[in-house]
């Protein structure tokens, strides 16, 4: 992933409850806001499918954060025995973790932020953003189990987009029950034709990415002029 020329790419230390992890921010000039990744298990701030996301984002000024859930010990134990992998309250504690970490961050802190998860990531972005009512601006899930949020997804309050292959058949019903459950006034399901549960086939993962900076451009731009007017009235 190659950054814009006018980006400012840099590495990023978390300190998750007292987990150190590394990450990298990138922040294109005249950013949008900031979008966190939460990757499934098995994959990592590495994988091609989310630099490739990450780079549509940064086309759309949209500034990234992409990190890892788990540190390398907790990633070598998930590998033999899938102890991590499926502990939802755990990835979401570690992305509220690296939210805060942003946060304090002082050429970032006042920007809107988001949250693009795929797989089990995106459950652990929805028990997150419930943690986090009136942080977290919009939410995207890429091919992801928001069911795994369980009662958690109603409190969800940030628009949330979910986005599904249209042969990813078992992943649709779940994800179609999951939008019923969550609390938030603006949610949408949509189905890019012809991808499976990876969007491996040609232009399926461009679309997804597209849709998904599309959401994020929107609701950071409702969220910045919602606080303007806000700070109009005080």
């Amino acid at each position: 992933m190659i950054p814009g020329r006018n980006s400012d790419s840099r590495e990023f230390l978390i300190d998750a409850d007292g987990a150190k992890l590394v990450g990298t921010l990138i922040v294109p000039s005249s950013v949008r806001g900031l979008v966190l990744f939460a990757h499934g298990s098995g994959s990592s701030r590495h994988s091609p499918r989310n630099r490739y996301v990450a780079q549509i984002l940064l086309s759309h000024a949209i500034g990234i954060v992409l990190f890892d859930l788990l540190t390398h010990e907790e990633e070598s134990v998930d590998q033999s025995s899938g102890e991590f992998r499926f502990n939802i309250p755990f990835l979401a504690k570690r992305l509220v973790g690296a939210t805060h970490c942003a946060l304090n961050t002082p050429d970032v802190s006042k920007l809107k932020i988001g949250y693009f998860g795929a797989s089990t990531g995106a459950g652990a972005a929805l028990v997150a953003a419930a943690e986090l009512p009136g942080v977290i601006a919009a939410i995207v899930s890429r091919g992801g189990r928001p069911d795994l949020a369980g009662a958690a997804l109603r409190g969800v309050r940030a628009p949330t987009l979910l986005i599904v292959g249209s042969e990813d058949k078992p992943v649709i019903d779940m994800n179609k029950k999951a939008l019923e459950e969550l609390g938030c006034a603006e949610k949408k399901l949509v189905l890019v034709p012809g991808a499976t549960h990876l969007f491996e086939e040609p232009g399926t993962l461009a679309k997804a990415a597209n849709l998904a900076a599309d959401w994020f451009a929107k609701y950071f731009s409702i969220a910045g002029k919602t606080q303007a007017q806000t700070a109009a009235k005080v």
